[in-house]
């Protein structure tokens, strides 16, 4: 089964929202799509709770992360998975200097759009922001799915 791993600074707001994001994005339709997906952080403190904000952005899409506990970034994870999409280029840049044999695999999310830019972090912001940045991964992963599948596929999975 093919994984996402979805790659923020402290696996607190941006990441855990496109993990769960993206997760009920394909259970919409599971008899396509059999995926897993991840999430973790360049910087992450280990066992960190999700943020109030994006959990409550997210409770209000129907979808829970309060047993969210974040994650630093291994090498492990990093083979385990077909797909890496960070936030931020240096995200990006982080995990291809300390990583290069999966530089392959990793990508910046608005990259699955054809675009370059980071996904600004919510962090402390009214819920508003929390929000927004929801909005944005909502649209980034549906709009991206393809690309991503055809990144999958590179990788030998159907």
């Amino acid at each position: 089964m093919p994984t996402v791993l979805f790659v923020c600074s402290a696996n607190m707001c941006r990441s855990p929202m496109a993990e769960a994001i993206f997760i009920n994005f394909i259970r919409q339709d599971e008899s396509r799509f059999d995926w897993d997906a991840e999430s973790a952080g360049v910087w992450a403190i280990d066992g960190s709770y999700a943020s109030g904000g994006a959990v409550k952005a997210m409770q209000r899409r129907g979808i829970d992360i309060l047993s969210h506990r974040a994650r630093s970034i291994t090498s492990e994870m990093m083979q385990a998975c077909e797909l890496i999409l960070t936030m931020e280029k240096d995200h990006q840049d982080a995990l291809r200097a300390a990583f290069p044999e999966s530089q392959d695999k990793i990508y910046r999310l608005s990259e699955m759009v054809g675009l370059h830019h980071d996904i600004r972090d919510p962090i402390g912001g009214l819920p508003a922001d929390y929000d927004d940045t929801a909005n944005e991964l909502e649209h980034l992963i549906a709009d991206g799915f393809r690309q991503m599948q055809s990144l999958i596929e590179k990788h030998g999975y159907e």
